[in-house]
This record gives structure tokens, C-alpha cells and sequence, in this order.
């Protein structure tokens, strides 16, 4: 009986642990450290993705940072209706990638990982890996070049070439500090343990 409670209260911990987002989010070897775990860790997960796409950890990780700050759950704020009744929400952007409803769909379909949940770190840096993957490939944009993965992550191959992005200063502001925060992984990931 006691050791069936403490095996409870240890996977609880753990799982706890898993829903929240690292408490360093701007040191990639803090992040990395803080989520390595006996079951799950994260810079194994993203090295396998940069391995299997070609997209630079730092980049991977830059666009989880940047797209819901290491949250599992992340979701776009809710519209008000009459300026203070919670509403819709603007899109159906979800989890650690953000990824919408419909591009998750055909990153499912696309690569057969049917179990794949937007919410669990591994999937969601696979599908950050494939989009960065499939955007390069329809747009020509290089794997390592972050401010243009960014806008086409954001903007989706169709918009980035039609260059819908370049109206808008707020996302080209946002690609900035993204591909200033890949570099700024890529310099920490060197001194790593």
C-alpha cells in the first residue's frame, strides 16, 4: 500500500512537472538540463528532429520559444464580445508549436504519426522540424536562415511568397528577435555540458 502511494506521488510529480514550461527559457542549456528526464528529454528529441529534417536545434527551439514560450497548452487569447465577455478565439493555434487544426492534420497525415498530440514536446519539435522542412523546400529559403523561416512558419509557404508578411512591421519585428534569439541558442549550445 505505501509503496503503491509514493509510486503515485512520484508519477504525479512527474507529470506536473512535464505541464509547465522551464523556469529559464532564454538559456537553451538551462532548458535542456531542466527537461532531462528518465522517460523524455528534450534535447535528445530535438536533436533527432534536426538529424531527420535538417533544421538547426536552435532554430527548433527559437520557434518553440517564440511561438508559446515552452507552454504545453498555449492557445491564442480569447476575442471579447463587447469589449469583456470572453469569446472566440482568433484561431485554433495550439500547444507547444502552435500549429493550426488543419496543418496538423496533414503533418499527421504527411508523416503517419497518427498519435502525434501538439502538446507533447517530442511531436511538437517533429512537426517544427517537418514544417521548417516543407517551407524550405516550396519557398527555396535555407534551413539555417531564421528570420525567413520564421515568416513562413508564421505566414505559410503561400503567404511568404506572396509576400504578405512584408506589410506587416509587428511579424517582421517578431522574426527579428526569433532569428536573434536562434542565435543567441546557437552561441549558448556550445558551451552546454
Amino acid at each position: 500500500m505505501r509503496t503503491r502511494i509514493v509510486l503515485t506521488a512520484v508519477g504525479l510529480a512527474l507529470l506536473a512537472g512535464c505541464a509547465t514550461a522551464p523556469k529559464q527559457t532564454r538559456n537553451i542549456c538551462a532548458v535542456f538540463d531542466e527537461r532531462d528526464g528518465l522517460f523524455s528529454s528534450w534535447q535528445s528529441a530535438a536533436e533527432r528532429t534536426e538529424k531527420k529534417y535538417g533544421v538547426p536545434v536552435p532554430i527548433l527551439m527559437a520557434t518553440m520559444y517564440t511561438e508559446s514560450g515552452f507552454q504545453p497548452y498555449a492557445r491564442p487569447p480569447r476575442t471579447k464580445l463587447f469589449g469583456f465577455i470572453p469569446w472566440t478565439r482568433p484561431s485554433t493555434a495550439y500547444g507547444y508549436s502552435q500549429a493550426l487544426d488543419g496543418t496538423w492534420d496533414h503533418y499527421q497525415s504527411q508523416t503517419g504519426n497518427w498519435t502525434a498530440r501538439r502538446a507533447n514536446f517530442a511531436d511538437a519539435i517533429d512537426f517544427i522540424g517537418w514544417y521548417h522542412a516543407q517551407n524550405s523546400a516550396e519557398t527555396g529559403i535555407p534551413l539555417n536562415d531564421a528570420y525567413n523561416l520564421y515568416l513562413a512558419y508564421y505566414s505559410g509557404p503561400t503567404g511568404y511568397k506572396r509576400g504578405d508578411w512584408r506589410s506587416n512591421g509587428q511579424l517582421q519585428q517578431t522574426a527579428q528577435k526569433f532569428a536573434r534569439m536562434a542565435g543567441t541558442y546557437q552561441q549558448q549550445l556550445r558551451g552546454c555540458d
